[in-house]
């Protein structure tokens, strides 16, 4: 895929699939639009990377649709210097998103592999702003009980699947922070966007979605995951 065509999807991609399904937040779509998303694909599935859908990547996981990623970010209401906690680094492409924009990323992936591949795709992108891979920190660990030595944080988001909304993510949140996650049975969730107001979360839905689960002390056990293993394909990380 040349400039000139990887620029033509990445606009027809923001026009169609994310202005087109409401997404306004130009700072949202500004970056989605700069970002080739195809550098973030294995090569044999870089003529996808703007389709209409999520894609496998390594370790069983996957990057989710583009709409998705718009609609988590919108709903995060992304400002430059905002601190975020990102859980499920992936292929770091949503990390990516929130640091064009300007935010400061920790993020968190459980696969050492993907993490260090991430590392080096960030560290390597010569993108518009070259303090990118400065502003996102990613780190091997177990993402559902969070980093606390961090917190509290204004944003967090979290690109898997939690059978309920993790306590140590709650306590991480600051005061009119906004969490980003979808909870529910391993066969499909809820987007669930979480205000804190002091002591108290006001929680609204968005829709239906399907997404990797989480794993880890505060979601779910990978024995759990071996008993219930009932779903007819792997999850995608895409809207129902």
């Amino acid at each position: 895929m040349d400039l000139a065509e990887s620029a033509s999807l990445r606009s027809e991609m923001v026009e169609s699939q994310l202005r087109g399904r409401g997404i306004r937040d130009e700072r949202v779509l500004a970056a989605m639009g700069e970002l080739p998303r195809e550098l973030f694909l294995p090569p044999d599935l870089a003529g996808d990377a703007y389709c209409d859908g999520a894609l496998p990547i390594a370790a069983g996981q996957s990057i989710s649709q583009p709409y998705m990623v718009g609609l988590m970010t919108e709903l995060l209401e992304p400002h430059p210097g905002m601190r975020i906690l990102e859980i499920g680094t992936g292929t770091g492409y949503q990390a990516a998103v929130l640091a064009l924009i300007g935010c400061e990323v920790l993020s968190i992936e459980r696969h050492p592999e993907l993490a260090a591949a991430a590392r080096t795709r960030l560290a390597s992108l010569g993108l518009a702003d070259p303090r990118l891979a400065d502003r996102v920190r990613i780190e091997v660990a177990d993402g559902s009980i969070g980093w606390r030595l961090r917190a509290p944080f204004e944003g967090i988001l979290v690109t898997a699947a939690a059978p309920r909304v993790p306590d140590p993510l709650r306590r991480q949140m600051a005061d009119g922070g906004r969490m980003v996650i979808p909870v529910g049975p391993l066969g499909g969730q809820e987007l669930v966007q979480i205000i804190r107001r002091g002591e108290g979360f006001e929680e609204r839905s968005f829709g239906g979605c399907v997404f990797v689960p989480l794993i880890g002390a505060a979601a779910y056990g990978e024995e759990e995951l071996l008993r219930a293993r009932r779903w007819p394909g792997p999850f995608r990380g895409w809207r129902r």
